[in-house]
């Protein structure tokens, strides 16, 4: 079997922009060398970008949860075991052929997913299926003009510009509670977990769909736990998921962090991928310490960055990272006149706005194996 990027492609398609053409029109010196290989660079970027819906359509329709289960098969055979529609599927395998990702016999006109590529694409990957993030590529393209107007006037763009986001967030974070919540990141604080199984009162500070929330109510049922989040869609799914699991210490309320209000009600409060997003981090931070008893502890997972641009150059999502603040969290913020940290906030001023909140014990800052996403910030009263 010829996997695609073994097969010899034509000079057409190989080639690049003339570097004559490149530099025509520029002054000066020019590296024509640099210039082919940028192009060449930006090429892989467009490939990038737009095989990018293909997977994204391919996680949605089970495409790659259907062929890694099926012997090498044609374009009909896919269609037929995915139940979807034949000239569809055919179109989008050329995009997978000519990407690397699917391996194509121009013999017996099959197509086969490697189960090394199905490793990093089907939902039974788990914690490494990489094809769920590109569902915000989508996402994002929907509100790109509203995007470029704010570069021109200011401002940003509400949450309610993103129908989906809380649906592909709750999919994300899913899989990662499901899997290390309970044996990996509650453990990231010392103790926590005996003082749970004898019972403390819990808060998840911007809870969405409640899974967090949920997950630890039912390892811990001596502990009571209640969930924040100004969604009334992501609460009333959280209030159902506690009915389902017939959890009765798993409460969940339609509140605006920022008023929070609540003077050493808590032993526990959670933060999961919620401060940066905030329109007024600081506030909810400082309603956050006011919460904790004393001896509290804040467990605050963010993203795993620095505040500094050029100690991102080596970080392996980093354009990942900035794309995602400047189409999404950024400017949600900005429109409600928040102070859009952004994404990138990082490191350095995420311990700050800790210290400035009021934790003045010191802050510790973890990383679980094999999650390169996320920093875990662990600050005490």
């Amino acid at each position: 079997m010829a996997s695609a990027d073994t097969q010899e492609n034509n000079s057409t398609a190989n080639s690049l922009p003339s570097s004559s053409f490149i530099g025509s029109n520029i002054q000066g010196k020019f590296d024509k060398t640099r210039a082919e290989a940028f192009a060449g660079k930006m090429l892989d970027i467009l490939n990038g970008g737009t095989v990018s819906l293909m997977i994204s359509i391919g996680h949605q329709t089970c495409l790659f949860d259907v062929m890694s289960k099926i012997p090498p098969s044609t374009s009909e055979e896919i269609a037929q075991s995915a139940n979807l529609n034949e000239r569809y599927v055919r179109e989008w395998l050329g995009a997978m052929v000519t990407a690397s990702i699917v391996d194509y016999d121009l013999t017996k006109q099959k197509y086969h997913l490697p189960a090394e590529h199905a490793a990093f694409l089907t939902r039974e990957a788990g914690l490494d299926n990489l094809a769920v993030f590109t569902q915000y590529i989508a996402l994002m393209g929907e509100v790109e003009q509203k995007i470029i107007e704010c570069f021109h006037k200011g401002g940003g763009v509400p949450y309610s510009a993103y129908p989906r986001f809380q649906e592909l967030q709750a999919e994300e974070t899913a899989r990662i509670f499901d899997a290390r919540l309970v044996d990996n990141i509650v453990p990231l604080v010392d103790g926590i977990a005996d003082r749970l199984k004898s019972g403390i009162d819990v808060l998840d500070v911007g809870c969405g769909r409640g899974r967090a929330i949920n997950i630890m109510a039912r390892a811990y049922p001596k502990s009571r736990f209640v969930g924040y989040d100004i969604s009334r869609e992501g609460i009333e799914s959280a209030r159902h998921e506690a009915k389902e699991w017939n959890l009765t210490n798993a409460n969940f309320e339609i509140k605006d962090v920022t008023t929070i209000n609540e003077q050493e009600k808590y032993d526990l409060i959670t933060a999961f991928d919620t401060i940066h997003d905030q329109a007024q981090p600081t506030k909810v931070l400082k309603e956050i310490y006011n919460a904790l008893r004393k001896g509290g502890v804040f467990l605050m997972q963010d993203i795993a960055a620095s505040s500094h641009v050029h100690e991102n150059m080596n970080n392996p999502l980093g354009p990942t990272l900035y794309t995602f603040s400047t189409m999404h969290c950024m400017t949600v913020s900005l429109a409600y006149n928040g102070e859009g940290l952004g994404t990138v906030w990082g490191k350095q001023k995420a311990e700050h706005k800790l210290r400035e909140a009021g934790f003045s014990h010191p802050i510790e800052v973890k990383q679980i194996e094999g999650d390169i996403l996320n920093y875990y910030y662990i600050a005490r009263k």
